[in-house]
């Protein structure tokens, strides 16, 4: 019989490469990662791990085992959660995985909810882009990602396998410096991206950015991207001193004070749609729900959303 503990192990030492730093990532000693790998085995009835040296590689049967771990143990994960809400004995747990904007706008306001509506429930936050948050919810290393996708973009089937509660419609907006031609234009209507072909730019996430150049293309010009950087705060910044033009979704125009910089409604318009994603099992999770729903609540609120 494989338990679960035994599978924890084996993605560790699968990611890690030796038992040493197993240990070391599991809070045990290298001799206890060792007997447990040998169980393992001892159950399944076939060696999963070469050991050549001090490295580790897996065999074809330890590769197909770790492929399915993440879902077994989401799977238990579920079932240990859903019965302990439902004894009574313990709290809810939630590992939160969100994109930087979404993490200073959304998920502040839906944790304070969750928090005051339920104050045993812990939650976790890291900070990943789609497609990464995506997959570490896949691997079964977080409960509910943040992430987005654009309208009409390829892939949209990428999350056929995953619950997704919509959170949120983010429009793209221009970012120009305060004294650009075209910075009073904000109040009064939209600017056609074309009118922005011949500025120097300043490009966000790779997602971001290559949506930005499809657009651009779309217009009929390639932009000349001077500076890139993930960091929003920078980019505004950087429009803010005048070294250039951006285009950002809203909801990151919204985390950061854009000194120096004007925002102007885009034409065509350019939208993304915000989600959280979570695996069928752990829907049922009472903790989850109530995440999501909180998050879906913070969602609708944002400026972003109306």
């Amino acid at each position: 019989m494989i338990e679960a503990r035994h599978l924890r192990v084996l993605r560790a030492v699968a990611s890690t490469g030796s038992f040493s730093a197993a240990g070391r990532e599991l809070g045990c000693t290298q001799p206890a990662v060792s007997q447990q790998m040998k169980a393992l085995e001892a159950s399944v009835g076939t060696p999963l791990l070469v050991r050549t040296g001090r490295e580790m590689r897996l065999t074809q049967a330890g590769e197909a085992l770790v492929r399915h771990a993440a879902g077994i143990i989401a799977g238990l994960t579920a079932a240990e959660e859903e019965v302990a809400a439902i004894a009574g004995l313990r709290a809810g747990r939630v590992r939160l995985v969100s994109f930087p904007s979404g993490s200073s706008t959304l998920v502040p306001t839906a944790l304070a909810a969750l928090r005051a509506a339920h104050p045993g429930t812990r939650v976790s936050l890291e900070e990943a882009e789609p497609p990464r948050s995506v997959e570490l919810l896949r691997e079964g290393d977080c409960d509910v990602a943040l992430a987005f996708r654009y309208e009409g973009a390829a892939g949209a089937e990428e999350w056929d396998d995953l619950v997704v509660r919509p959170l949120l419609t983010d429009r793209l907006v221009a970012l120009v410096p305060e004294n650009h031609r075209l910075a009073r234009t904000g109040a009064t209507g939209t600017v056609a991206i074309g009118e922005l072909a011949r500025e120097s730019w300043i490009a966000g996430c790779p997602r971001c950015r290559g949506q930005l150049v499809e657009v651009c293309e779309g217009a009929g010009f390639t932009p000349r991207i001077d500076f890139a950087t993930d960091d929003y705060p920078a980019v505004v910044g950087l429009v803010g001193a005048g070294l250039g033009v951006a285009v950002l979704p809203q909801l990151a125009v919204e985390s950061v004070r854009p000194r120096g910089a004007r925002t102007v409604a885009l034409e065509p318009a350019v939208r993304r749609e915000i989600v959280a994603l979570t695996l069928p099992d752990l829907a049922q999770v009472p903790a989850v729900t109530a995440t999501l729903d909180e998050l879906a609540r913070a969602g609708a609120r944002q400026p972003a959303a109306r």
